[in-house]
């Protein structure tokens, strides 16, 4: 049998390390929009959200589904010439597809501007945004094989440190020159550019670049053709609503949408985090038959991510108006009325944790292909409906609802085929006490004290230490925990006191006493 216990340390600590990346990340993309927010009107913030979103139409496109792919298939093979095939077929394959689609964008920008943007300045927007195409793919590619040697500290130097960092850089420095929007395409362009050469210079460290190889293009495309459709449904899901209310509406509704979108989606960097080791540990358990281990460590993930994501969820409910102000400034106040419906969205997406990897790792990647597909025609057919009507509000209740879609049949299918849910004893009563426990008070708290960039860290610690306090008080721990608290107390340096006396004792063995 799997050792589970080993394996959930191995995620949670590789998991610690890309979650301090994952808030890089994370934040420099958020910096990075505050300081265009800043800095450009919320009209062009819009025109460079699009561009943006247009970017990543194509290079996830291009990707082909390569970035599950890769990482499944590099996992299961041990020899360097499988391994080096793996990495240079994906490489070269979504290589020559990204050059076609990078193309074809430079020399129809003026036709995608037409249908998109304000202005005929934004022609040029596009065409450099078109020239990051391929390096954006090569990036993922090698952050991808990265990923699949199940190395955390080399994924975080290229994708959360160097090439986040590296665009607010350059956009803070372009944009205080003078460049306006097009600082944004020329920062994507360099770093990506960055990105793509240093990643394979810490590659070289993994692996010899040079050398025989064993190409598996083709079994890698025949386990990624569902996710090349449902990848791209799945980020429509994510970007069409600000296409579509730029279409129907205007860049300035579009730019307050992206602010408040991009806030919002903060709460997925825990379950991102988790993610990156997720896949390639799922895809070994599935290999070895253990099921049973891959559910246990899916709920105890969950759990957590649930737990570590409420704060926020909690401070973008009830504060949404002081979050926009400390964020983007008055000028985006306006976007508040969106960041709660949005919100909810996100929090529903960590609540159910990785389970489209899970469900990857099992093979069975044609429900995610129907999930995503469903998602995306319902978002789309309720979008033409709601964003003519109410706006960027009509977009932020349709992205909601689409999420209760896609991943209810991502789950019912795990659950259907393989028993593997989200759903246990503790689990429920860790979902059911921190909304019911914390959210009446927070709310009466908000009638009468508003947030301020001081104070917005400080609430959102208190809020994480109350929400611990409530699942262990509540009986929502499980002896598989206590490699949580292990995990934790060896990256902190410190025991943690009186949480031992909530865990359960493991099965089959006896207890150590109290803290």
């Amino acid at each position: 049998m799997a050792d589970s216990g080993e394996d959930l340390k191995t995620l949670l600590s590789s998991a610690s390390l890309v979650i301090v990346g994952g808030l890089i990340s994370s934040g420099g993309t958020l910096v990075e929009r505050i300081v265009i927010g800043r800095l450009l009107s919320p009209s062009k913030y819009g025109e460079v959200a699009v561009a943006i979103a247009v970017l990543t139409f194509a290079t996830t496109f291009a990707l082909v589904g390569f970035s599950q792919g890769i990482p499944r298939y590099l996992s299961r093979y041990d020899e360097s010439a499988d391994r080096r095939g793996v990495w240079l077929g994906g490489l070269v394959f979504t290589g020559a597809i990204s050059l076609v689609l990078a193309g074809a964008i430079f020399l129809k920008a003026d036709l995608i501007a037409a249908a998109l943007f304000d202005r005929p300045e934004a022609v040029a927007l596009v065409r450099v945004f078109a020239l990051a195409v391929p390096f954006v793919v090569g990036q993922q590619v090698v952050v991808n094989t990265i990923r699949g040697f199940e190395n955390t500290l080399y994924r975080m130097y290229v994708q959360d440190l160097l090439y986040p960092i590296g665009r607010i850089g350059l956009i803070v420095g372009l944009l205080l020159l003078g460049m306006d929007v097009l600082a944004a395409g020329y920062a994507y362009l360099v770093a990506a550019a960055l990105s793509f050469a240093f990643g394979h210079y810490l590659l070289r460290r993994l692996m010899p670049l040079r050398g025989p190889y064993r190409t598996h293009v083709r079994e890698m495309l025949v386990f990624s053709a569902p996710l090349i459709v449902s990848t791209m449904m799945s980020l429509l899901l994510t970007k069409t609503d600000t296409v579509m209310v730029s279409y129907f509406k205007s860049s300035t509704q579009a730019g307050l949408y992206d602010a408040s979108y991009s806030i919002a989606a903060g709460m997925l960097v825990v379950l991102s985090a988790f993610g990156f080791m997720f896949l390639p540990i799922a895809s070994r358990l599935d290999a070895d038959g253990e099921h049973e281990e891959l559910n246990r460590i899916y709920r105890t993930t969950t759990k957590w991510v649930y737990i570590v994501t409420f704060p926020a969820f909690l401070t973008f409910l009830l504060f949404p108006e002081d979050v926009m102000r400390i964020t983007f400034g008055e000028g985006y106040e306006a976007a508040a009325a969106a960041l709660p419906i949005l919100a909810v969205g996100f929090f529903l997406n960590a609540a159910v944790g990785r389970n489209r990897e899970a469900l990857s790792a099992v093979g069975y990647t044609k429900f995610i292909l129907v999930a995503n597909l469903s998602g995306f025609v319902f978002n789309f057919l309720l979008n033409l409906v709601l964003i003519p009507m109410y706006g960027f509000i009509g977009a932020a209740i349709t992205s909601a609802l689409s999420v209760v879609i896609v991943h209810g049949i991502v789950n019912g299918v795990l659950k259907v085929y393989f028993d593997i849910s989200p759903i246990s004893p503790a689990n429920v009563r860790t979902f059911a006490l921190l909304p019911v426990c914390l959210l009446p008070p927070a709310a009466l708290f908000a009638r009468y004290v508003s947030l301020s960039a001081l104070t917005l860290l400080p609430f959102l610690v208190a809020v994480g230490l109350a929400a611990i306090g409530v699942v262990a008080a509540g009986g929502g721990l499980q002896s598989e925990d206590r490699v949580v608290i292990e995990v934790v107390e060896e990256r902190i340096g410190v025991r943690i006191p009186l949480v031992r006396r909530y865990l359960p004792t493991p099965t089959g063995s006896q207890s150590t006493g109290g803290d």
